[in-house]
C-alpha cells in the first residue's frame, strides 16, 4: 500500500458513496420511491425480479425531469431540492443529498426515462456502472418518470456476496414500501415480484380510508384493537393508532414512526412509547403503534444519517415528554364506558355464530331434532316486559338487575361467579365476563399509584411484626431495595443473617398474605434488573404489590363484592387491561348469543 496521498478516481468515489447509500435492493427502492414522492406522484408502481437483484423498476406519474437535467441527475451532489444552508434547515423533501441516482448508476445498469407534462415525448439516459453517462435520447413515455436498475452490484461482486436469499431481500423491499405507504395515504402504491402482483393500494384521502390501509398493511387484528389519538400542544402534534396491549409483540416489529412526513426509526419516540406502556405490558413485550409527529422543521435535523433513516431533535426532552404524556393519556381512557370493550381475536371467537360443532350448516349431535327458536333474546325481552311489567316497589332485598335504559352502568350488574375466577354480569348489551383477579389487580395498582403520586399512601404498622426466614441472597435484596420498599409502604428490617421482620405494610393490603407477598416481591427483584430509574423500580414494586394483593382464583365473592368490583373498574383508568396487558373483561352481545344458540333461525 502506497503512503502517498492522491485523489481517488470518480468511479471509486461513487462506489464508496454507494456503500453508504445502497446497502441492498431495498435501499434502491427506498431512494427511488422518495424521489417519486418528492415529484408529487399520486401513483407509484414497483416491479422487482429475483428479490431486486436482477431488476428494480419504479414508475411514477410525478412532475418528471427536464431533458436538459437528465444527465445532471446522475451526477453526484446534484439536486433540485436545496440550494443553501437555510434550505437544509427547513428541508421538507424526502431526498436532498443528490447521491442516490449516481450511486445506483455506479453499481448497476441504470436507465432513467422521464417526460414532463406538456412535452411531446419523453427522454432517456443510461449508465452502465462506469463514470460516464450517454447523452439523453428521445423515448416513448407517459408523463412521469421510470427508473430501471438491472444487475445490482454486477461490478462489485464482494458486495453481492453479502446479500441474503431472494425471499429475504424481497421482504426488505416489501417493508420499505409498507413504511412509505403508511406515511403517504394520498398516494397509490403497487408492487410486483417476478411478474406477480403482491400489493395494490389505492389513494386514500379520509380517515376511514387511512384506517383501511392500516388494516391492510398492519393486520386486521391491530386495526380492530387500536386507539386513534390526535393531540396538539406547544407547536407539536401527535396522531395515529395505538395498539391495545392485547396486540403487543415479542419484537418491536410493528412500530411505525413518521416525523414531518418522513418515515424514521427513532429511538427517542420508541423509548417514549415503551415507557408509556410500562403499566400495561410485560417487560419482554413491545407495543404496536403507527404514529405521526409534526413539529417546526427548525427543531429537527434530518441530515443525521446518509440514508436518512434517523433524525435528531434539537430539543429532545419536550418531544419525549409530549409523546409519553399523549400516549399515557390515551391508554388511561381504556376503561369500561370510555372505549369499545376489548374482544378476543377473531380466530378465538370463530365458534360464535357457528356453534360448538363448527360450520353453521352442521346440525351437531342433536341438530336433526332441535329446530331453531323463532324469537331472539331481544324479542323475548319485549314479550316478557309486556307480560310482567316492572314492579314500581321492588323487593329491596332482591339483587340488582339491569334497567333497560341508557343510564345503566357500562358493565351492568353481577349475576354470579364462574369457577371462582370469572364474574358474570348482565348489561344492556348482553353478557359481560370479567377476570376478577386481573380486574382487581388493575384497580389496586391504580390506587397505589395515585396514593404514591399524591403522597398519601396510607400504611399500617403491625403490632406483632411478621418474622420471615430468608436466604442470605434474599436478605441482601431486601436491604438493597429498602428505600424503594419503604416508599411503597413496606418496612422490613433484618433480624439476623437469615431472618427479616415485616413491621409495616400498605393499608390497602391489610388482611392479605403478607409473608407470601414479600416472598413474591423478593422473587421479582431477583429476576428483574434492579438498576432501572427509581420511578420504574417503584412502579414495578407497586405492580407486584397489586398482583399479589388482588383477589385470587377460587375465592368466592358475593353479589355486593362483585358489583363493587364492576363499579371500581368503571372508575379506574386502564381498567380494560391488567398490569401485564391481558384483557380484564369481554362482552358477548345478545346478537352473538342468539347466533350461538341459533335463535331466530
Amino acid at each position: 500500500m502506497s503512503t502517498r496521498i492522491r485523489r481517488l478516481p470518480p468511479q471509486l468515489i461513487s462506489q464508496i458513496a454507494a456503500g453508504e447509500v445502497i446497502e441492498r435492493p431495498a435501499s434502491v427502492v427506498k431512494e427511488l420511491l422518495e424521489n417519486s414522492l418528492d415529484a408529487g406522484a399520486t401513483r407509484i408502481t414497483v416491479e422487482v425480479e429475483q428479490g431486486g437483484v436482477r431488476l428494480i423498476r419504479v414508475r411514477d406519474n410525478g412532475s418528471g425531469i427536464d431533458p436538459d437535467d437528465l444527465a445532471l441527475a446522475l451526477a453526484r451532489h446534484a439536486t433540485s431540492k436545496i440550494a443553501s444552508f437555510d434550505d437544509l434547515q427547513h428541508v421538507a423533501s424526502l431526498g436532498f443529498r443528490g447521491e442516490a441516482l449516481p450511486s445506483m448508476a455506479s453499481v448497476s445498469r441504470l436507465t432513467l426515462t422521464s417526460r414532463m407534462a406538456g412535452q411531446e415525448s419523453g427522454w432517456r439516459v443510461e449508465g452502465d456502472g462506469g463514470d460516464s453517462v450517454a447523452a439523453p435520447a428521445p423515448a416513448s413515455h407517459p408523463p412521469g418518470t421510470t427508473v430501471e436498475a438491472r444487475d445490482l452490484f454486477f461490478n462489485v461482486p464482494a458486495r453481492r456476496k453479502f446479500l441474503r436469499s431472494e425471499r429475504t431481500e424481497f421482504g426488505h423491499i416489501e417493508e420499505t414500501i409498507r413504511r412509505l405507504a403508511l406515511d403517504r395515504f394520498e398516494v397509490g402504491f403497487g408492487l410486483w415480484h417476478n411478474q406477480r402482483s403482491v400489493l395494490d393500494l389505492k389513494p386514500e384521502v379520509a380517515q376511514e380510508g387511512w384506517t383501511r390501509r392500516v388494516a391492510l398493511l398492519c393486520g386486521q387484528e391491530f386495526a380492530a384493537a387500536s386507539l386513534f389519538v390526535d393531540r396538539r400542544e406547544g407547536g407539536l402534534r401527535l396522531w395515529g393508532w395505538l395498539g391495545l396491549p392485547t396486540v403487543s409483540r415479542a419484537q418491536p416489529d410493528l412500530q411505525y414512526f413518521s416525523v414531518n412526513g418522513r418515515p424514521v426509526r427513532d429511538r427517542l419516540m420508541a423509548h417514549a412509547l415503551r415507557q408509556s406502556y410500562q403499566d400495561v405490558l410485560y417487560r419482554d413485550r413491545y407495543p404496536a403503534a403507527v404514529l405521526y409527529l409534526e413539529l417546526d422543521p427548525t427543531g429537527l435535523d434530518v441530515n443525521a444519517h446518509p440514508a436518512k433513516h434517523e433524525i435528531r431533535f434539537r430539543d429532545s426532552a419536550p418531544v419525549h415528554d409530549f409523546v409519553q404524556r399523549t400516549v399515557r393519556a390515551a391508554l388511561a381512557d381504556t376503561r369500561p364506558g370510555a372505549a369499545p370493550p376489548p374482544a378476543p381475536p377473531a380466530r378465538e371467537r370463530a365458534w360464535i355464530g357457528s356453534g360448538a360443532g363448527g360450520s353453521p350448516s352442521s346440525a351437531g349431535r342433536f341438530g336433526s331434532s332441535q329446530p331453531g327458536l323463532p324469537l331472539t333474546v331481544q324479542e323475548r325481552l319485549a314479550v316478557y316486559g309486556q307480560l310482567h311489567p316492572t314492579d314500581p316497589t321492588p323487593d329491596s332485598t332482591a339483587p340488582e338487575r339491569v334497567p333497560q335504559t341508557e343510564t345503566a352502568p357500562p358493565l351492568g350488574y353481577a349475576l354470579g361467579q364462574l369457577h371462582g375466577a370469572y364474574v358474570l354480569a348482565e348489561n344492556a348489551a348482553g353478557l359481560v365476563v370479567v377476570d376478577a383477579h386481573a380486574a382487581h389487580e388493575r384497580v389496586l395498582y391504580e390506587r397505589l399509584k395515585a396514593a404514591l403520586a399524591e403522597g398519601r399512601l396510607q400504611t399500617q404498622s403491625l403490632l406483632a411484626p411478621i418474622a420471615l426466614a430468608v436466604s442470605p441472597r434474599e436478605r441482601q435484596l431486601l436491604e438493597a431495595h429498602g428505600e424503594l420498599l419503604a416508599r411503597t409502604g413496606l418496612e422490613i428490617d433484618a433480624l439476623g443473617p437469615e431472618t427479616v421482620a415485616i413491621r409495616q405494610i400498605p393499608a390497602l393490603l391489610v388482611g392479605a398474605d403478607i409473608a407470601g407477598l414479600v416472598r413474591d416481591i423478593v422473587a421479582d427483584l431477583a429476576v428483574h434488573d434492579a438498576s432501572d430509574r427509581a420511578e420504574t423500580a417503584i412502579l414495578a414494586l407497586l405492580s407486584s404489590l397489586a398482583c399479589h394483593g388482588a383477589v385470587r382464583a377460587n375465592r368466592p365473592l358475593n353479589l355486593v363484592e362483585m358489583n363493587a368490583l364492576l363499579r371500581d373498574m368503571e372508575r379506574t383508568e386502564r381498567a380494560s387491561q391488567c398490569n401485564h396487558g391481558r384483557p380484564t373483561w369481554t362482552q358477548l352481545s345478545l346478537d352473538e348469543l342468539d347466533r350461538l344458540f341459533r335463535r331466530g333461525r
